[in-house]
């Protein structure tokens, strides 16, 4: 892959599909769950297809719903690779679902799944780097970065943080929780 570069469109996959009674949970809606299904092979559909590699989901890092998904609505699900990495891929995620019968389409969830590409033996391999033509491309990719490095921090604190200082165990009265600790 040394010295390869794809552009973002050549990793743009669309899947459609007509959401069934079975899809549902128990208010009737379709199933979150479900969804994030959906949302995981497309994740892999997409990285796949950019990277030419087998594709495993390492971490799912964000999944907003926004607005339930009817019975019979047709759900489309649209990924593209914002952020390359060595081996890793960053996938964004826009589901909408329509209204066949209206044609109206509302934006139901986003999500942001991180991807990385296997070699015949299961160990991480290189990935094509990343060609940006326009300012969603740009602004995409800088929204990555950030993510990244948001991800870090939150990793750096857990590590250095303790929660069994009296301080911690004090701070916690300020919320809706109360410390029974044997």
């Amino acid at each position: 892959m040394e010295g390869k570069f794809k552009t973002v469109n050549s990793s743009r996959v669309t899947i459609s599909q007509l959401m069934l009674p079975s899809y549902t949970n128990f208010s009737g809606k379709i199933h979150g769950g479900y969804l994030l299904s959906l949302l995981d092979q497309i994740a892999f559909a997409c990285a796949s297809k950019y990277s030419g590699n087998y594709c495993v989901t390492a971490s799912v890092d964000t999944v907003n719903f926004l607005a339930p998904i009817e019975v019979g609505e047709l759900v489309t699900l649209k990924a593209s690779v914002n952020y390359v990495g060595n081996s890793s891929m960053i996938v964004g995620i826009r589901v909408e679902a329509e209204n066949i019968q209206t044609g109206k389409v509302k934006h139901c969830n986003s999500s942001y799944f991180t991807m990385v590409a296997k070699d015949e033996n299961g160990k991480n391999t290189k990935v094509p780097g990343l060609i940006i033509k326009n300012q969603d491309e740009v602004r995409r990719f800088y929204n990555c970065l950030k993510q990244i490095a948001t991800k870090k921090e939150f990793d750096k604190y857990e590590e250095a943080f303790d929660y069994k200082s009296d301080e911690a165990l004090l701070a916690l009265k300020e919320h809706n929780v109360k410390v029974e600790l044997n």
